[in-house]
């Protein structure tokens, strides 16, 4: 037993050190980051997540880290119907909840990092790393939203109307920030529906040619199939001569 307590203590220390050397990492990080050396800060950023360990996965329990350190967890409720028990996790002991809430926020310092070089792909996909340490993270909600508005495509803009509705739900309304968010929800629209108007014309006219190949050995071609839109976001054809 004095052996086990003793091997549990060691575990504690160890992680406690990893958690040291990963918060000096990060100051070092924030501090080329105030220099403006976006390079220099993702190193040290990096540094310091690679000092931690790694995430482990509890699918029915996330870690509720708002920005005011609140480490209170949380449990996902069963769905509506289902007649087995939801299965009882053990509570995140303080270390875990201490370790993922310096991995979420070094995860989205690196996601600042990529904004300020322009790589917003790999901004996205650290801020994603963040918000798995930490769903309700606004600063890593915020930045992935604001990259995925930058690349610009159907399926990004549609991700950062999601993250701006999430912002909405969990930003209090006396926020000053719910405003802009607002804002920003309605300026994406119309980029939105612009973006998939584009995207599937430019679908439908890869499919027009590899049709017209196909349908030429039979005397036919695309033009005898017309696709008109059905009213619920989708297109029906009708064939023609």
């Amino acid at each position: 037993m004095a052996q086990l307590e003793a091997a549990d203590e060691d575990e504690e220390t160890s992680i406690l050190e990893c958690l040291r050397i990963a918060d000096e990492f990060k100051n070092e990080g924030n501090d080329h980051f105030r220099a403006r050396k976006w390079d220099e800060a993702l190193v040290a950023y990096r540094a310091g997540l690679g000092r931690l360990p790694k995430r482990t996965s509890r699918p029915e329990m996330q870690p509720a880290l708002e920005e005011d350190d609140d480490d209170t967890p949380i449990s996902v409720a069963p769905e509506a119907g289902d007649s087995k028990p939801a299965k009882e996790e053990a509570p995140m002991a303080p270390e875990e909840i201490e370790c993922a809430k310096a991995r979420a926020i070094l995860s989205a310092n690196i996601g600042a990092c990529f904004v300020k070089l322009e790589d917003h792909k790999q901004a996205v996909e650290a801020c994603s790393q963040a918000l798995l340490d930490d769903p309700n993270y606004v600063k890593a909600l915020q930045r992935r939203a604001a990259s995925n508005e930058k690349i610009n495509t159907w399926s990004s803009l549609t991700a950062a109307q999601e993250d701006y509705t999430t912002l909405l739900n969990i930003l209090p309304l006396s926020s000053p920030q719910t405003k802009e968010i607002e804002r920003s929800q309605q300026v994406l629209k119309p980029r939105l529906e612009a973006a998939q108007k584009e995207e599937t014309a430019e679908m439908l006219g890869k499919l027009k040619g590899l049709g017209d190949s196909i349908l030429g050995n039979f005397g036919l071609s695309t033009d005898n199939f017309k696709f008109e839109p059905n009213g619920q976001g989708g297109y029906s054809m009708n064939f023609t001569r």
